[in-house]
This record gives structure tokens, C-alpha cells and sequence, in this order.
């Protein structure tokens, strides 16, 4: 392989002119660059063809300033096929992805997050359970949020008192969470520490980690929802 080339997946893609494609790469090593993309003449098939979501692919590009330009791709392996919710799950992973992750800002373990998430999604049938698909999709928003700089302090409360079991706390934005008599507005202690160790076994903590993640990503996100999302509503 040439040392040029590093491994990248495609999180989106638009048009930009009849012959011109932007793209939104998460690049190996580096993190997610925006990167224009030649579709015209004789390498137009191939370049179509692999410019396809989750699949592993080699690029290599050039350009100093925020705007690369793709100057050759290969595919490293072949493209994950992804089937119903499978296929949801992984949409939401690159949408999320290309919405929070900053651009043009060196990130590095973005790539490897990424990678380790959509293999474990790879991994489920469209027939696994609930839990198995929102084990994998909280695991990834939470380390997603702690790689960001959003990240949540599950041992301490907001007074540097450890979170104890038996106990119920509200999360408040800038400070963490502080403790509460109300269980009805509050996470219990339990849940919090079964949110940071990723068990998502039970039930209201898979309930309880969706709404937090939710919260945590908002301002991250902004006011235009999520369209992945959507695939996830009953029909």
C-alpha cells in the first residue's frame, strides 16, 4: 500500500456540480474531513462504486487548507452489508458522526470509535433483540461524548461526593449531578453506575441512558433533528 493512502469510511455524501461530489470522510489517524470528489470520465464508475456507506476504504488526497481534494480510492475490503434495523443503526452511526464530530479538527481515535462500533453492529442479525442494538448505539454516544469533550463524571456528584447506589441525582448542565430527593425527576445512583460500566441490561437504564445521551448531544446537534432517527419510529 502506498504511504500516501490511509483508511477512511464515507459518513455522507452530496452533490456539488454535474461532475463533483462532497464528501464527509472520517480519515484514519486524523479524524473527518470534508473532501471534494472529480465523478467524470473513466474512473467515474469506480469511484461511484465505492463511494458507498460502510464500506473500508483506501484514500488519498491532497489540499492544505479545510477543503481536501480525493485524488484516488480503493476499497480495503468489501462493503458491510447492513439489513433492517441493522441498517438503521448504522445510518444513525454515520449521520450522528458527521453532524458532532468536528471538521478539520485532529481527532484521532474518532476513526477507531467508528470502526469498533459498525463491527459490532455487523456483527448483530436483524433479528437480535432491543437491547443488543441500543447496547451498541449508547456504548458509541457515550464514548463519543467523552472523546468530544462532553463527556458525563459518573463516580462523582457535583460536590465531589461519590455517587452512592441508594441515592437519586438530577444532571444540570456545567456542573454534573446533584443530589435530589425527587426519584421522579432524578437517576438513582444504581442506574448511574450501570450507565458507565455500559450494562444496559435492564430496562430503565437503557430508558434512562437513551434520554440522557439525548440531552448530552442536544447542543451538539442544534435544533434540526436527526433524519435517521425517524427510521427507527413504528410504522
Amino acid at each position: 500500500m502506498n504511504n500516501d493512502f490511509r483508511q477512511a469510511y464515507l459518513l455522507h455524501r452530496r452533490a456539488h456540480s454535474d461532475s463533483q461530489v462532497m464528501l464527509n470522510m472520517l480519515v484514519e489517524g486524523v479524524g473527518q474531513l470534508m473532501m471534494l470528489a472529480r465523478i467524470k470520465g473513466r474512473q467515474a464508475l469506480r469511484h461511484n462504486a465505492h463511494l458507498q456507506p460502510f464500506s473500508l476504504l483506501l484514500v488519498r488526497y491532497s489540499g492544505r487548507h479545510d477543503l481536501k481534494y480525493l485524488n484516488d480510492i480503493e476499497l480495503h475490503t468489501q462493503p458491510l452489508a447492513l439489513k433492517g434495523q441493522v441498517l438503521y443503526c448504522g445510518f444513525y452511526l454515520n449521520e450522528l458522526s458527521a453532524r458532532v464530530i468536528p471538521v478539520n479538527e485532529p481527532l484521532e481515535s474518532m476513526f477507531s470509535l467508528y470502526h469498533q462500533h459498525l463491527s459490532q453492529l455487523h456483527a448483530l442479525s436483524d433479528s437480535a433483540s432491543k437491547q443488543q442494538f441500543e447496547l451498541t448505539l449508547r456504548s458509541f454516544e457515550f464514548q463519543l461524548l467523552e472523546q468530544l469533550g462532553f463527556g458525563v463524571e459518573f463516580d462523582c456528584d457535583a460536590d465531589g461526593e461519590m455517587i452512592v447506589e441508594n441515592a437519586y441525582y438530577q444532571y444540570t448542565r456545567e456542573l454534573g449531578f446533584v443530589r435530589t430527593d425527587d426519584r421522579h425527576i432524578g437517576f438513582s445512583g444504581r442506574v448511574l453506575h450501570q450507565i458507565a460500566q455500559h450494562d444496559f441490561s435492564d430496562d430503565q437504564v437503557r430508558r434512562q441512558a437513551k434520554g440522557l445521551s439525548r440531552y448530552l448531544l442536544r447542543p451538539l446537534l442544534g435544533h434540526k433533528p436527526l433524519k435517521s432517527r425517524e427510521l427507527f419510529q413504528p410504522r
